[in-house]
């Protein structure tokens, strides 16, 4: 996967824990051409790291060990980076805004605890899993740990926060929900689809946009339109990450093509040429289950390239990107702006 070089006249990156500026260019093609901004969203970070630390510390030695597991995994710090991108857009910085990228991040995090118990998940951010270092019990309750600090956290930014964070996690556990239920006789796979990306990744980006938001003092349509940005990226980023696990050699992947193959998971892409009846038959027999065989993954991989889904997944994210970049030009121009663009342009362009 090619990583765009960085916009013109883009300064050098302030440094910030585990790099995580430069993660962010690579991960999500994040581009900052403005110093000031650079250096305002790098202190931001570094402080939300440190108060995710000290957070999640206890002085009971397991649930500390295993909280600080993924803390200290790294990881993109995306929902962090929006809630402090999107604090740009308002006259008021403080420490409500780092609090406000904390919680989220930490509601993310305990949402990956359970993940990793429900797809019984050796790795994650290579490193071992917490339920397969520990076991099942650790990591569910690590996981209700960091719901509950998120909680905490928030609770100190007032009501109006309080209840958006509650929502938020209904969403999360809805969308988890349809997912392993699927979709019922009759539904439509691929609208049931989008909509358990929307509510599993939407939601909470969606609500980092309007955290930075509020937090900020930002006017109620900016926050409006950073809340509909979130929601229609966070989507954006599951379509993306569904086409690059079949369009990409694993050396550019760093890690193994066809995971979702592997695991039976049906992705956009595959749910579109399940719906197309010009499509193999014999792709269709392979997408009946999880495959363990390594020259079957590469067999269904090359009958996905040739079929129509691929192609029309593609579509599908150029739409999202293009719906987010409308939602951008109700914004006002700024540098912050611009990064945020950035990262809907680089959603497509890691697709090809």
């Amino acid at each position: 996967m090619s990583v765009p070089s960085p916009a013109p006249g883009a300064g050098s990156l302030p440094a910030a824990p585990g790099g995580a500026l430069e993660d962010l260019r690579a991960s999500v093609g994040l581009q900052i051409a403005d110093e000031t901004l650079l250096r305002t969203i790098a202190t931001g970070l570094a402080d939300v790291e440190k108060l995710l630390r000290e957070v999640v510390r206890s002085d009971v030695q397991a649930v500390n060990d295993a909280a600080l597991h993924l803390v200290e995994a790294g990881g993109k710090r995306f929902r962090p980076l929006f809630t402090l991108l999107s604090a740009q857009f308002g006259p008021k910085q403080d420490d409500h805004v780092v609090i406000a990228a904390a919680a989220v991040e930490l509601v993310h995090l305990a949402t990956l605890y359970h993940d990793d118990v429900m797809d019984e998940a050796d790795m994650r951010r290579g490193a071992e899993s917490v339920n397969s270092r520990w076991d099942n019990t650790i990591a569910i309750l690590t996981g209700d740990f960091l719901f509950a600090h998120a909680s905490r956290l928030v609770a100190d930014l007032g009501t109006d926060a309080a209840r958006i964070i509650a929502e938020t996690f209904g969403e999360l556990v809805t969308g988890q929900m349809r997912e392993t239920v699927g979709p019922g006789p009759g539904d439509d796979a691929v609208a049931h689809y989008l909509t358990v990306i929307g509510q599993k990744t939407g939601s909470l980006i969606a609500t980092s946009g309007r955290f930075g938001g509020m937090m900020s003092g930002a006017a109620d349509e900016h926050i409006g339109a950073l809340r509909r940005f979130g929601d229609i990226i966070g989507a954006a980023f599951q379509i993306s990450d569904d086409i690059i696990d079949i369009a990409s050699p694993s050396d550019e992947l760093g890690k193994a093509q066809g995971t979702d193959l592997r695991e039976g998971v049906r992705t956009l892409p595959m749910l579109y040429a399940l719906a197309d009846p010009g499509t193999d038959p014999r792709l269709i027999e392979l997408l009946s289950g999880p495959i363990a065989d390594d020259a079957v993954v590469q067999e269904a991989l090359e009958l996905l390239r040739a079929s129509s889904g691929l192609d029309r997944a593609r579509v599908t994210l150029s739409d999202y990107a293009q719906r987010a970049r409308a939602e951008l030009a109700a914004l006002p121009a700024s540098p912050a702006r611009d990064a945020c663009e950035s990262v809907a342009d680089y959603l497509v362009a890691r697709t090809h």
